[in-house]
Order: structure tokens, then sequence, then C-alpha cells
């Protein structure tokens, strides 16, 4: 890797000590990046869960007004939870965009290719 500094070529600085492979904001970018899409993806699957079964407790409540109530209020609370899930990571992806961070977070491929759980 060449630097052009006024129109003159200088080669690479090289000298004793650790030689920088890899810039540490990006390590730690993609650290919290994936922290984030995994817990991301979690929190959608266990919303999910709870609307699943909030379905099963309105079939299995068999009339029973309390019950159905119940079932009612987790079903709610589940819509509610994937709901926001969304909406923040919507959020966060616009803040990235406009501060000029760049990157994609809702790129879930890349997130699930760094985890090597795609085949």
């Amino acid at each position: 890797m060449t630097y052009n500094l006024l129109a003159v070529v200088y080669p690479p600085l090289i000298g004793p000590g650790i030689q920088p492979t890899a810039n540490p904001v990006g390590v730690l970018e993609t650290i919290i990046s994936t922290i984030v899409g995994v817990l991301t993806i979690v929190a959608v699957i266990f919303f999910a869960i709870q609307i699943i079964f909030a379905g099963y407790s309105f079939i299995s409540s068999e009339g029973d007004a309390k019950k159905m109530e119940e079932a009612r209020k987790k079903l709610t609370e589940g819509v509610l939870g994937v709901f926001i899930v969304v909406i923040a990571l919507g959020a966060a992806a616009l803040i990235g965009r406009l501060t000029g961070l760049g990157g994609n977070v809702l790129d879930l491929q890349s997130l699930l290719s760094k985890l090597k759980i795609q085949p």
C-alpha cells in the first residue's frame, strides 16, 4: 500500500512494534452489529412463539370469558412486541443512514453467513 501526498508517492511506514492488521473500530462495530442482529432474531422468534401460544389459549379457552381475556392479552403483547422490534430495527437503520455510518442492519443474509448458519 502506498500513500499519495502532494503528488509524491511514499512507501508504507514500517517500523518496530505491532503492525496494525485490522481497524479496531471496525472490529467493535462488527461485534456490536452481530450481537444486535442475534438479539433481534431471538426477540422476533420469542414473540412469534408467544403469538402461537396465545392462539392455542384462545382455542383451549372453551368459551370461558376469563381465559379468553388472558389469551387476548397474550396476543396483544406478542403482536406489540414484534411491532416494537421491527420499529426499533427500522429506526436503527434510519439513524445509521442519516449519520452516514453505512451498513445495512436489515441484511440478515450477511449476519447468518457471519454466524455460519447458512449453508
